[in-house]
């Protein structure tokens, strides 16, 4: 019997968080951006500082990254079935995929493609002299060539600049009460250690983090997966996994770099009351059968596979 979905129904937002903590020790790297660092803030509440552990981009990419066999260059085997854009090179050697590309569909690896444009481009039917309607032309579209694309978002700025959709489903991880674990060490030149430009013995300073509390926040947009109109079939299909995506990062993920090694303590739905996510197995088992649901019914190519080939 396939898990109940009916708590969700009237809800127009799916929120979680799990509540993690390091493997080991206290101690974790936080993400970390060009000319900034460590992105760091003062808690609303004037509780200390807060730190945000991993963004949203980021997240969005970890979330598909655990779907994906790099081995087998192909779906893991419950979601094998679903449409994907897989890219080669002019000897036929694989590149990447829509999935491992962090624009998705716009990668310029796939939007300049010939094939792209004969058969994605095509079906959008984008034109400069009509307004564009992002339910009826876009997202069947991406149904149909990757429904990745829907969850986590796409701009198609490489077709026009209107042609965007939000995503549907978010997530970002933040640290409460967080504070500085100054730590460092010296590179050795067992050799030579006075040889100057950094190849001699190199001091260094590193800053890692402890935290009272580390929080990964998972939203899921219920209202926009129902307006979308797209029926029931695909609804089941885009809200299981959303759900398949978080249980898995949770499960396998969450090793997020070589000094953040993490682990869940709890995990609880805070919006809406009643609905509990079904474990990683469960929607193992039952997501070919919603695959199948929706292919049966027409809404994706008959290939499921859209190969294109980047030429330079």
């Amino acid at each position: 019997m396939p898990f109940d979905l009916s708590a969700l129904n009237d809800a127009p937002r799916l929120l979680i968080e799990a509540e993690l903590k390091p493997v080991q020790g206290s101690r974790f790297q936080p993400t970390g951006f060009p000319n900034l660092g460590h992105a760091v803030y003062e808690a609303p509440d004037g509780a200390g500082r807060m730190i945000l552990v991993e963004s949203a981009q980021s997240m969005a990419n970890r979330l598909e990254a655990v779907c994906w066999d790099k081995a087998a260059n192909d779906w893991i085997a419950p979601l094998r079935g679903l449409p994907v854009v897989k890219v080669i090179d002019e000897d036929g050697v694989p590149l990447t995929t829509s999935i491992l590309e962090a624009h998705r569909l716009n990668s310029e690896y796939i939007a300049r493609t010939q094939e792209f444009k004969s058969k994605v481009e095509n079906d959008i039917h984008f034109r400069k002299d009509r307004p564009f309607d992002v339910i009826k032309q876009l997202v069947p579209v991406l149904l149909k060539y990757d429904p990745n694309s829907i969850l986590h978002g796409i701009f198609l700025e490489e077709i026009a600049g209107v042609i965007r959709l939000p995503r549907v489903l978010s997530a970002f991880i933040e640290a409460k009460e967080a504070v500085v674990a100054a730590s460092g060490g010296v590179k050795f030149n067992r050799v030579e250690p006075e040889i100057k430009g950094g190849e001699g013995n190199v001091p260094y300073a590193r800053d890692e983090w402890t935290a009272a509390k580390i929080t990964a926040y998972f939203n899921l947009d219920l209202r926009q997966i129902r307006a979308f109109g797209l029926g029931a079939a695909v609804e089941q299909l885009l809200i299981g996994l959303a759900l398949f995506k978080i249980a898995k990062f949770l499960s396998e993920g969450l090793r997020l770099r070589t000094a953040c090694d993490l682990d869940v303590v709890e995990v609880r739905v805070t919006r809406p009351n009643g609905f509990h996510i079904p474990d990683l197995v469960r929607l193992a088992r039952e997501l070919p059968a919603f695959i199948e649901q929706v292919a049966a019914a027409g809404a994706f190519e008959a290939e499921r596979v859209l190969t294109v080939t980047y030429r330079k």
